[in-house]
Protein backbone atom coordinates (compact mmCIF):
# COMPACT_ATOMS: atom_id res chain seq x y z
CA UNK A 1 0.00 0.00 0.00
CA UNK A 2 1.45 3.35 -1.07
CA UNK A 3 -0.26 5.76 1.30
CA UNK A 4 1.10 9.13 2.40
CA UNK A 5 -2.23 10.92 2.89
CA UNK A 6 -5.78 9.76 3.42
CA UNK A 7 -8.01 12.54 2.12
CA UNK A 8 -10.73 10.58 0.33
CA UNK A 9 -12.10 7.04 0.38
CA UNK A 10 -11.21 7.09 -3.33
CA UNK A 11 -7.53 7.13 -2.33
CA UNK A 12 -7.93 3.41 -1.57
CA UNK A 13 -8.34 0.69 -4.16
CA UNK A 14 -10.03 -2.59 -3.18
CA UNK A 15 -6.76 -4.28 -2.15
CA UNK A 16 -5.76 -1.27 -0.03
CA UNK A 17 -9.14 -1.18 1.68
CA UNK A 18 -9.07 -4.89 2.51
CA UNK A 19 -5.51 -4.57 3.82
CA UNK A 20 -6.63 -1.74 6.10
CA UNK A 21 -9.59 -3.80 7.33
CA UNK A 22 -7.26 -6.70 8.11
CA UNK A 23 -4.88 -4.36 9.94
CA UNK A 24 -7.86 -2.95 11.86
CA UNK A 25 -8.59 -6.48 13.10
CA UNK A 26 -4.99 -6.77 14.30
CA UNK A 27 -5.22 -3.42 16.06
CA UNK A 28 -8.46 -4.50 17.71
CA UNK A 29 -6.55 -7.40 19.29
CA UNK A 30 -3.99 -4.91 20.63
CA UNK A 31 -6.83 -3.02 22.31
CA UNK A 32 -7.80 -6.18 24.18
CA UNK A 33 -4.37 -6.55 25.80
CA UNK A 34 -3.59 -5.47 29.34
CA UNK A 35 -0.95 -3.08 27.97
CA UNK A 36 -2.55 -1.43 24.94
CA UNK A 37 0.61 -0.01 23.37
CA UNK A 38 2.68 -0.38 20.21
CA UNK A 39 5.89 1.59 19.47
CA UNK A 40 4.93 2.42 15.86
CA UNK A 41 4.71 6.22 16.29
CA UNK A 42 7.38 6.62 18.96
CA UNK A 43 9.23 9.87 18.29
CA UNK A 44 6.48 11.14 15.95
CA UNK A 45 4.36 14.22 16.63
CA UNK A 46 0.70 14.07 15.57
CA UNK A 47 -1.44 17.22 15.61
CA UNK A 48 -5.22 16.93 15.76
CA UNK A 49 -6.35 20.17 14.12
CA UNK A 50 -10.10 20.52 14.57
CA UNK A 51 -11.92 23.54 13.19
CA UNK A 52 -15.29 21.94 14.02
CA UNK A 53 -16.63 20.38 17.21
CA UNK A 54 -16.23 16.64 17.57
CA UNK A 55 -16.41 14.00 20.28
CA UNK A 56 -16.09 10.54 18.73
CA UNK A 57 -13.66 11.34 15.93
CA UNK A 58 -11.31 13.53 17.95
CA UNK A 59 -11.22 11.25 20.99
CA UNK A 60 -10.78 8.06 18.96
CA UNK A 61 -7.92 9.61 16.95
CA UNK A 62 -6.25 10.74 20.17
CA UNK A 63 -6.58 7.29 21.75
CA UNK A 64 -5.31 5.65 18.54
CA UNK A 65 -2.28 7.93 18.40
CA UNK A 66 -1.39 7.36 22.05
CA UNK A 67 -1.76 3.59 21.71
CA UNK A 68 0.81 3.84 18.92
CA UNK A 69 3.11 5.85 21.27
CA UNK A 70 2.92 9.20 19.43
CA UNK A 71 3.41 12.63 20.96
CA UNK A 72 -0.08 14.15 20.58
CA UNK A 73 -1.02 17.82 20.29
CA UNK A 74 -4.69 18.86 20.15
CA UNK A 75 -5.54 22.20 18.50
CA UNK A 76 -9.12 23.46 18.31
CA UNK A 77 -10.21 26.57 16.48
CA UNK A 78 -11.91 28.03 19.53
CA UNK A 79 -8.79 27.89 21.68
CA UNK A 80 -6.18 28.92 19.13
CA UNK A 81 -5.16 31.83 16.92
CA UNK A 82 -7.71 30.61 14.38
CA UNK A 83 -10.31 32.42 16.47
CA UNK A 84 -8.29 35.59 15.88
CA UNK A 85 -8.48 35.17 12.11
CA UNK A 86 -5.33 33.17 11.40
CA UNK A 87 -5.44 31.41 8.02
CA UNK A 88 -5.14 27.66 7.49
CA UNK A 89 -1.81 28.24 5.72
CA UNK A 90 -0.32 30.17 8.64
CA UNK A 91 -1.64 27.69 11.19
CA UNK A 92 -0.18 24.71 9.34
CA UNK A 93 3.16 26.42 8.71
CA UNK A 94 3.35 27.02 12.46
CA UNK A 95 2.79 23.30 13.04
CA UNK A 96 5.44 22.46 10.43
CA UNK A 97 7.90 24.76 12.21
CA UNK A 98 7.52 22.72 15.41
CA UNK A 99 8.25 19.53 13.40
CA UNK A 100 4.80 17.98 13.33
CA UNK A 101 4.84 14.73 11.34
CA UNK A 102 1.12 14.09 10.82
CA UNK A 103 -1.87 16.45 10.80
CA UNK A 104 -5.33 15.02 11.41
CA UNK A 105 -7.71 17.77 10.30
CA UNK A 106 -11.42 18.42 10.54
CA UNK A 107 -12.53 21.54 8.68
CA UNK A 108 -15.83 23.14 7.77
CA UNK A 109 -14.81 23.75 4.16
CA UNK A 110 -15.08 20.97 1.60
CA UNK A 111 -11.68 20.34 0.03
CA UNK A 112 -9.61 21.78 2.90
CA UNK A 113 -7.76 18.49 3.53
CA UNK A 114 -7.04 18.08 -0.19
CA UNK A 115 -5.69 21.63 -0.33
CA UNK A 116 -3.35 20.94 2.59
CA UNK A 117 -2.17 17.56 1.28
CA UNK A 118 -1.30 19.09 -2.11
CA UNK A 119 0.32 22.28 -0.81
CA UNK A 120 3.94 23.10 -0.03
CA UNK A 121 2.97 24.32 3.44
CA UNK A 122 3.51 20.98 5.13
CA UNK A 123 5.70 18.01 4.21
CA UNK A 124 4.11 15.46 6.53
CA UNK A 125 1.05 13.27 6.17
CA UNK A 126 -2.53 14.55 6.19
CA UNK A 127 -5.55 12.59 7.37
CA UNK A 128 -8.99 13.96 6.60
CA UNK A 129 -11.16 13.76 9.72
CA UNK A 130 -14.09 15.34 7.88
CA UNK A 131 -14.17 18.31 5.51
CA UNK A 132 -17.42 20.20 5.12
CA UNK A 133 -20.01 18.11 3.30
CA UNK A 134 -17.32 16.35 1.27
CA UNK A 135 -15.80 13.24 2.89
CA UNK A 136 -14.92 11.39 6.09
CA UNK A 137 -12.80 8.40 4.96
CA UNK A 138 -11.86 6.96 8.35
CA UNK A 139 -15.55 6.83 9.31
CA UNK A 140 -16.21 4.78 6.18
CA UNK A 141 -13.34 2.44 7.11
CA UNK A 142 -14.66 1.82 10.61
CA UNK A 143 -18.18 1.33 9.23
CA UNK A 144 -16.91 -1.22 6.68
CA UNK A 145 -14.94 -3.03 9.37
CA UNK A 146 -17.97 -3.08 11.66
CA UNK A 147 -20.09 -4.55 8.88
CA UNK A 148 -17.50 -7.17 7.99
CA UNK A 149 -16.90 -8.27 11.58
CA UNK A 150 -20.62 -8.50 12.41
CA UNK A 151 -21.52 -10.35 9.20
CA UNK A 152 -18.43 -12.51 8.62
CA UNK A 153 -16.61 -12.67 11.95
CA UNK A 154 -12.81 -12.56 11.96
CA UNK A 155 -12.32 -13.63 8.34
CA UNK A 156 -9.37 -11.77 6.81
CA UNK A 157 -8.84 -10.89 3.16
CA UNK A 158 -12.58 -10.53 2.67
CA UNK A 159 -14.58 -7.67 1.18
CA UNK A 160 -18.30 -7.00 1.41
CA UNK A 161 -19.36 -8.59 -1.86
CA UNK A 162 -23.14 -8.76 -2.25
CA UNK A 163 -23.94 -7.11 1.09
CA UNK A 164 -27.01 -4.84 0.82
CA UNK A 165 -26.59 -1.57 2.71
CA UNK A 166 -29.18 1.22 2.89
CA UNK A 167 -28.00 4.74 3.73
CA UNK A 168 -30.95 6.76 4.97
CA UNK A 169 -31.50 10.42 5.78
CA UNK A 170 -29.69 13.69 5.20
CA UNK A 171 -27.46 12.49 2.36
CA UNK A 172 -27.05 15.96 0.85
CA UNK A 173 -25.06 17.28 3.81
CA UNK A 174 -23.38 14.01 4.82
CA UNK A 175 -19.66 13.48 4.30
CA UNK A 176 -20.18 10.05 5.91
CA UNK A 177 -22.62 9.07 3.14
CA UNK A 178 -20.22 10.14 0.39
CA UNK A 179 -17.24 8.23 1.79
CA UNK A 180 -19.33 5.15 2.53
CA UNK A 181 -20.81 5.17 -0.97
CA UNK A 182 -17.28 5.11 -2.44
CA UNK A 183 -15.71 2.59 -0.06
CA UNK A 184 -18.60 0.14 0.31
CA UNK A 185 -19.03 -0.05 -3.47
CA UNK A 186 -15.27 -0.59 -3.82
CA UNK A 187 -15.55 -3.52 -1.41
CA UNK A 188 -18.38 -5.07 -3.43
CA UNK A 189 -21.40 -3.98 -1.38
CA UNK A 190 -24.71 -2.97 -2.96
CA UNK A 191 -25.49 0.53 -1.67
CA UNK A 192 -29.03 1.96 -1.69
CA UNK A 193 -29.86 5.59 -0.85
CA UNK A 194 -33.09 6.67 0.86
CA UNK A 195 -33.95 10.30 1.59
CA UNK A 196 -36.45 13.10 0.99
CA UNK A 197 -36.15 14.50 -2.56
CA UNK A 198 -34.61 17.69 -1.16
CA UNK A 199 -31.85 15.74 0.63
CA UNK A 200 -30.84 13.27 -2.09
CA UNK A 201 -28.61 14.83 -4.77
CA UNK A 202 -29.27 13.30 -8.18
CA UNK A 203 -25.56 12.75 -8.85
CA UNK A 204 -25.21 10.60 -5.74
CA UNK A 205 -28.43 8.72 -6.42
CA UNK A 206 -27.06 7.70 -9.81
CA UNK A 207 -24.00 6.13 -8.16
CA UNK A 208 -26.09 3.83 -5.96
CA UNK A 209 -27.73 0.52 -6.92
CA UNK A 210 -31.07 2.20 -6.23
CA UNK A 211 -32.45 5.34 -4.65
CA UNK A 212 -35.79 5.91 -2.94
CA UNK A 213 -37.76 8.81 -1.54
CA UNK A 214 -40.11 6.44 0.29
CA UNK A 215 -38.53 4.44 3.14
CA UNK A 216 -41.40 1.94 3.32
CA UNK A 217 -41.23 1.16 -0.41
CA UNK A 218 -37.49 0.59 -0.09
CA UNK A 219 -38.06 -1.91 2.72
CA UNK A 220 -40.69 -3.75 0.69
CA UNK A 221 -38.46 -4.05 -2.36
CA UNK A 222 -35.14 -4.97 -0.72
CA UNK A 223 -33.57 -7.39 1.75
CA UNK A 224 -31.21 -5.08 3.60
CA UNK A 225 -28.30 -6.54 5.57
CA UNK A 226 -27.70 -3.18 7.23
CA UNK A 227 -29.39 0.18 7.41
CA UNK A 228 -27.23 3.22 8.16
CA UNK A 229 -29.18 6.14 9.60
CA UNK A 230 -27.78 9.64 9.18
CA UNK A 231 -28.19 12.63 11.47
CA UNK A 232 -30.22 15.55 10.19
CA UNK A 233 -27.52 18.24 9.98
CA UNK A 234 -29.63 21.27 10.77
CA UNK A 235 -26.49 23.39 11.33
CA UNK A 236 -25.69 23.08 7.60
CA UNK A 237 -29.23 23.81 6.43
CA UNK A 238 -30.01 27.35 5.34
CA UNK A 239 -33.45 26.58 3.95
CA UNK A 240 -36.48 24.39 4.71
CA UNK A 241 -35.68 20.88 3.43
CA UNK A 242 -38.74 19.16 4.98
CA UNK A 243 -42.01 20.36 6.57
CA UNK A 244 -41.24 19.56 10.23
CA UNK A 245 -39.25 17.26 12.47
CA UNK A 246 -42.41 15.28 13.24
CA UNK A 247 -43.03 14.77 9.51
CA UNK A 248 -39.41 13.75 8.93
CA UNK A 249 -39.52 11.21 11.76
CA UNK A 250 -42.78 9.76 10.48
CA UNK A 251 -41.62 9.35 6.87
CA UNK A 252 -37.87 8.76 7.07
CA UNK A 253 -37.09 7.80 10.66
CA UNK A 254 -36.18 4.27 11.73
CA UNK A 255 -38.63 3.00 14.34
CA UNK A 256 -39.54 -0.36 15.81
CA UNK A 257 -42.28 -1.06 13.25
CA UNK A 258 -39.93 -0.49 10.29
CA UNK A 259 -37.12 -2.52 11.85
CA UNK A 260 -39.46 -5.46 12.50
CA UNK A 261 -40.50 -5.42 8.82
CA UNK A 262 -36.87 -5.99 7.81
CA UNK A 263 -35.32 -9.44 7.88
CA UNK A 264 -34.15 -10.69 11.30
CA UNK A 265 -30.63 -9.59 12.09
CA UNK A 266 -30.62 -6.48 9.90
CA UNK A 267 -27.87 -4.32 11.38
CA UNK A 268 -28.68 -0.80 12.55
CA UNK A 269 -25.81 1.66 12.07
CA UNK A 270 -25.37 5.33 12.94
CA UNK A 271 -22.17 7.42 12.79
CA UNK A 272 -23.33 9.58 15.72
CA UNK A 273 -24.27 11.78 17.32
CA UNK A 274 -27.83 10.46 17.26
CA UNK A 275 -30.97 12.58 17.38
CA UNK A 276 -33.17 10.07 19.18
CA UNK A 277 -36.78 10.46 18.17
CA UNK A 278 -35.88 12.12 14.88
CA UNK A 279 -33.93 9.84 12.51
CA UNK A 280 -33.92 6.89 14.92
CA UNK A 281 -35.94 5.85 17.97
CA UNK A 282 -34.52 4.44 21.19
CA UNK A 283 -35.81 0.93 20.52
CA UNK A 284 -33.70 0.67 17.35
CA UNK A 285 -30.69 2.53 18.78
CA UNK A 286 -30.52 0.20 21.79
CA UNK A 287 -31.60 -3.06 20.12
CA UNK A 288 -29.31 -6.11 19.71
CA UNK A 289 -29.21 -5.20 16.00
CA UNK A 290 -27.50 -1.89 16.78
CA UNK A 291 -23.81 -1.51 15.95
CA UNK A 292 -23.52 2.05 17.30
CA UNK A 293 -21.16 1.24 20.19
CA UNK A 294 -19.25 -1.24 18.01
CA UNK A 295 -18.64 1.60 15.55
CA UNK A 296 -17.24 3.81 18.31
CA UNK A 297 -15.02 0.98 19.58
CA UNK A 298 -13.84 0.07 16.09
CA UNK A 299 -13.06 3.70 15.33
CA UNK A 300 -9.95 3.51 17.50
CA UNK A 301 -8.70 0.35 15.76
CA UNK A 302 -9.44 1.66 12.24
CA UNK A 303 -7.58 4.91 12.92
CA UNK A 304 -4.66 2.98 14.42
CA UNK A 305 -4.54 0.99 11.17
CA UNK A 306 -4.41 4.14 9.02
CA UNK A 307 -1.66 5.70 11.14
CA UNK A 308 0.27 2.41 11.13
CA UNK A 309 0.34 2.29 7.33
CA UNK A 310 1.17 5.98 6.94
CA UNK A 311 4.26 5.61 9.12
CA UNK A 312 5.15 2.20 7.66
CA UNK A 313 5.30 3.68 4.16
CA UNK A 314 7.40 6.59 5.36
CA UNK A 315 9.93 4.28 7.01
CA UNK A 316 10.07 2.02 3.97
CA UNK A 317 10.76 5.08 1.81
Amino acid sequence: MNLKHLVSAADLNRADAIELLDTTAEMASVSEREVKKLPTLRGKTVVNLFYEDSTRTRVSFEVAEKRLSADVVNVSAKGSSVSKGESLKDTVQTLAAISADIVVMRHGSSGAAHTLANSDWFDGSVINAGDGTHEHPTQALLDAYTLRSRLFGTASGKGLDGVNVAIVGDIAHSRVARSNLILLKNLGARVHLIAPPTLLPKALGQQAVSSFHNFDHAIEENDFDAVMMLRVQSERMHAAFFPSEAEYSKLWGLNRERLERMKPGTLVMHPGPMNRGLEIDSFCADSPNSTVLDQVRNGVSARMAVLYHLVGNERNA
